[in-house]
């Protein structure tokens, strides 16, 4: 155990070692008048201790005893500020007076009891015969009971708080440790009791800032701890540099994290990995291999959580020749055979994130043991590159399945349309009683969404209300999503207004649901609004400039366009001059929209010409629209979407023969027009019908009722034309 981890009394002595370490000499008078005490076992629990207390002849204040808060011991007392003292005079002649400058060791039989005492009751037992003793309020007593109900068995934290606040009159910096340190789950109790410590004239040591740091919740409460750390003179302690530069990587401040770590004077082994493994989860690929040539020319000898942090670089990489290097050094090392599970989990996820399958299960077959995670990381791995069968198969091997494993498994079905797949095994994830998350309810939605079915859409947000999920901005934006693409604007506002959260990925999204409705001045609007809370982005730039296009608001868009760069410093890209060409050829002036591609900084995708394309078969300019035809087919040859436009548009100004001679260099070079598909969802199914396809099940079905559709529509023609027909011999 470090002896500087524990604290030290107020005579300088370390508190709370083991007894078998430190034996200091003991006081010939002390405990000499100690009875023996029944053990915890000498006492039923929960019923007689309290009599067996009362019986013993030395009890102080025989007879008048109150009762400790929560039935915890009894003794008559009273309290004079954060201490306490003992009315019955006959405590005094009885005390036993405990000097901590002479005597550390836990030779004391209520000690004795306490280190092997595992249950709540028995530890009220002791507490008890402590408090009889009048060993309650000493210093080095009172650090042993603070650290068994708050640190050794936190279960009884609640009694831990009850002895520190009213019964530890000069707690010293081992038990303002052992607090912080146990109230770390919670940030502002935690920083209570280290405010008191500094009111108490007690200075923190750096384990006490370390402390603090695993409790701070946020970045203000880590940048306090540092200029603690800097003013107490704690800041050359190498393992708090290493903790407050992990503290600002966590938080994204890697600028600060970066300047901190060239601060100091010689960082080690921990500081390289910490930048080296945190970069990396940034996606600061590059940034984390500088720091480890910066390490390795250093000198220092490289570890298994360096390699972690290559693992972690190559994955992102996608550059499985590195990764297959750090494997090779790995198993030169022998440090694969040793099999750290965090450091085998790493190398399966690197072979995964580089499509590297049949790789990542050998290592995983090779594992000795596995956790949740190595399961869970190549079940992600198939379902991602559509391997799903194979994927299923993993899942049902899994011995324990966690939210991970059902929520990879869906979203694999999710990505491919599988929509009854998706909700059958939320099904099965709700008869296993696994709570859903957002995660999981994003990806039914998305599900539902792709097969535009509004029923089960509804359905899913359905659950989402009686679940009382909160509707963040991932979820806001997937409901959103769905009600657009289902044709309900209405409850997509709705959603939106309720949102919880609203950052600029849901703002987007229902400008983007707009623009593809029609909605366009409602989108300018919203647009309007949402400038006064937040920055746009060049996402949400397409999506007005689209809302505009399809609405034919053609000065609203140009002044937008004009806007981005002057107003918000966001340069245009190609998808926004794809959006200016759209928006102008859309309205007839297909001269500008050309003019516009001639002048862009960047090359014209095929989108843009595809676009002006489309707009001359409106128009009828033929002109611009072989120019447009000349550039698309440069950029792809292949496609039959340019060829098919041409055609069309000869043959909407009647010149046959030209339409006749695009279809023949089609069929010359190859390409063929994909048939047309059209599809419908019934009961959650997705029927998808082809032209001339007679494959479906029920294709006799649909046959005769499209005949019979036919011949009534061709009735009510007939019909028609003969009213038309009476009305115009009536008006001769």
């Amino acid at each position: 155990m470090i002896l500087s981890a524990l604290g030290r009394s107020p005579h300088g002595f370390v508190l709370g070692l083991n007894p078998k370490r430190v034996m200091p000499a003991r006081h010939p008078s002390a405990h000499m008048n100690t009875p023996a005490f029944p053990s915890p076992g000498d006492v039923e629990p929960r019923e007689g201790w309290m009599e067996a207390i009362r019986s013993h002849p030395t009890l102080p204040g025989e007879g008048k005893a109150g009762v400790f808060i929560s039935s915890i011991a009894c003794s008559s007392m009273h309290r004079c500020g954060r201490g306490i003292r003992f009315l019955n005079s006959a405590s005094n002649g009885g005390k036993t007076n405990w000097d901590p400058t002479v005597s550390l060791a836990l030779n004391h039989p209520t000690l004795v009891l306490l280190e092997k005492c595992s249950a709540r009751d028995h530890f009220k037992q002791i507490l008890a015969q402590m408090m009889r003793n009048n060993l309650i309020g000493d210093t080095f007593p009172m650090s042993r009971l603070i650290l068994f109900s708050a640190i050794s068995h936190p279960e009884n934290l609640d009694m831990a708080i009850l002895l520190f606040n009213h019964y530890t009159p000069q707690p010293n910096l081992y038990i303002y440790n052992t607090m912080i340190s146990a109230l770390s789950f919670s940030s502002s109790r935690s920083f209570a009791v280290y405010n008191s410590m500094l009111k108490s004239c007690t200075y923190p040591d750096r384990h006490t800032l370390i402390l603090l740091l695993q409790a701070s919740k946020c970045l203000s409460e880590g940048k306090q701890i540092h200029c603690h750390a800097f003013v107490s003179g704690l800041l050359s302690y190498g393992y708090l540099q290493n903790s407050l530069i992990k503290m600002y990587l966590e938080n994204g401040q890697l600028g600060l994290a970066h300047q901190m770590f060239w601060q100091m004077s010689s960082p080690d082994v921990v500081s390289f990995n910490i930048m080296i493994v945190e970069y990396a989860k940034n996606g600061y690929i590059l940034e984390a291999l500088e720091f480890f040539r910066e390490m390795v020319s250093s000198g220092l000898e490289l570890d298994e959580y360096t390699m972690i942090g290559l693992l972690i670089s190559c994955g992102r990489l996608g550059d499985v020749q590195m990764g297959k290097s750090v494997h090779a050094w790995l198993e030169r090392r022998k440090l694969m055979k040793s099999w750290n599970l965090i450091l085998g989990n790493a190398l399966l996820d690197m072979y995964v994130k580089c499509k590297e399958l049949e790789l990542a299960g050998r290592i995983f077959n090779g594992f000795t043991d596995r956790d949740v995670v190595s399961w869970n990381t190549l079940i992600a791995g198939y379902a991602k590159v559509g391997e799903l069968d194979r994927a299923h198969a993993i899942f049902d091997e899994m011995p324990c399945r966690d939210l991970v494993s059902w929520n990879s498994l869906i979203a694999g079905y999710a990505h491919k349309g599988y929509y009854m797949m998706v909700r059958n095994l939320f099904s099965g994830m709700m008869a296993e009683k696994v709570q859903p998350d957002n995660v999981t309810m994003v990806n039914l939605i998305s599900a539902a969404a792709e097969i535009g079915a509004l029923d089960q859409g509804r359905w899913i947000h359905g659950w989402v209300v009686r679940m009382q999920m909160k509707v963040d901005a991932f979820l806001g934006s997937a409901l959103i999503d769905m009600y657009c693409k289902c044709g309900s604007i209405e409850r997509a506002l709705m959603v939106f207004r309720v949102a919880t959260e609203n950052d600029v990925t849901l703002w987007t999204t229902m400008l983007t649901g707009l623009a593809f409705h029609g909605y366009g001045s409602k989108a300018l609007e919203l647009f309007t609004e949402m400038e006064r809370y937040l920055m746009p982005n060049h996402v949400t730039f397409v999506a007005v400039l689209t809302a505009c296009s399809h609405s034919g608001l053609v000065d609203q868009g140009l002044r937008i366009f004009n806007s981005m760069k002057e107003n918000y410093g966001i340069e245009p890209g190609v998808e926004h001059y794809g959006c200016l060409v759209d928006l102008l050829a859309r309205s007839g002036r297909l001269a500008e929209a050309k003019d516009v591609i001639n002048k862009m900084p960047i090359e014209p995708s095929k989108s843009i010409w595809g676009a002006l394309l489309s707009a001359c078969r409106a128009h009828g300019n033929i002109e611009i629209a072989e120019i447009a035809l000349r550039e698309l087919l440069k950029l792809e040859p292949e496609k039959e979407g340019g060829y098919v436009l041409l055609s069309n548009i000869y043959a909407a100004c009647g010149r046959w023969k030209y339409s006749d001679k695009v279809r023949e260099i089609m069929e010359s070079r190859g390409v063929k027009k994909t048939a047309g598909c059209s599809s419908v969802v019934i009961d959650g199914i997705n029927h998808e019908f082809v032209a001339t396809d007679k494959n479906h099940p029920s294709w006799a079905e649909i046959q005769s009722v499209s005949v019979r559709l036919k011949s009534e529509m061709k009735l009510g023609g007939d019909f028609l034309l003969d009213s038309l027909n009476c009305q115009l011999l009536l008006d001769l």
